[in-house]
């Protein structure tokens, strides 16, 4: 049984969304109180949505406190989509997000892609342009330096090296790492490769190229 933990304020958001993926057959566990999340075992869920505001806390600063805790993909639920705010999140160690108002098909489609992508098995290793990619311990290292990406960074940094040399749009980039197709979605792959750039130069490694009005490469 794969188990879901959604931590939303608003109860109707809350019923939608169990309503929607109990259908699925997933178990849904349902906070309105985010203080009462600390009482769970969160090691137990395999995926959390998380609303951005909320009272008391918003949901970018409880993703890193949960992040400490919990390897699993964390998409959030918002209605703020500035630039800024997806930095944020992202950077906070969150996976994707979720835009309300929502379709009840998108919300399936974007767990089961990020529950699928979680599922894969991989057993081999590979160098490319001298960066190592352990491909199943998730782990990019440099120059013998690891460098520590989430796990949608992780994905998005092998797949454009495993097919280097190619340039990808970001909305196929989208669709290749999380299974899942959408225009909007071009937006979190910016963010995400800005934060990759980030951590990357500070090792003196810029693996990602863009290609002006296509999309991205690995160099």
């Amino acid at each position: 049984m794969t188990n879901i933990l959604v931590i939303d304020d608003e109860e109707e958001v809350l019923s939608l969304i169990r309503r929607a993926l109990e259908k699925e057959a997933y178990c849904v566990k349902t906070v309105s109180n985010p203080v009462e999340i600390w009482k769970l075992d969160l090691m137990r869920y395999q995926l959390i949505l998380l609303d951005v505001m909320m009272p008391g806390i918003d949901g970018i600063t409880l993703c890193t406190k949960i992040r400490e805790q919990v390897d699993c993909p964390i998409l959030f639920v918002t209605a703020k989509t500035g630039e800024a705010d997806l930095m944020r999140g992202l950077g906070a160690g969150g996976d994707d997000y979720i835009t309300k108002p929502f379709g009840i098909g998108e919300l399936r489609a974007r767990v089961a892609a990020h529950l699928r992508r979680e599922s894969r098995e991989k057993k081999r290793a590979v160098t490319v342009n001298g960066v190592q990619f352990y491909l199943c311990s998730r782990k990019m290292v440099y120059e013998e330096n690891e460098i520590t990406l989430t796990k949608s960074e992780y994905d998005i940094c092998e797949y454009l090296a495993l097919n280097h040399g190619q340039v990808f749009s970001k909305e196929r980039i989208y669709e290749q790492v999380f299974g899942f197709d959408g225009e909007s979605d071009s937006s979190a792959i910016t963010e995400h490769v800005k934060n990759i750039r980030a951590k990357c130069s500070r090792f003196g490694l810029e693996p990602i190229e863009t290609v002006w009005g296509i999309g991205y490469r690995w160099k």
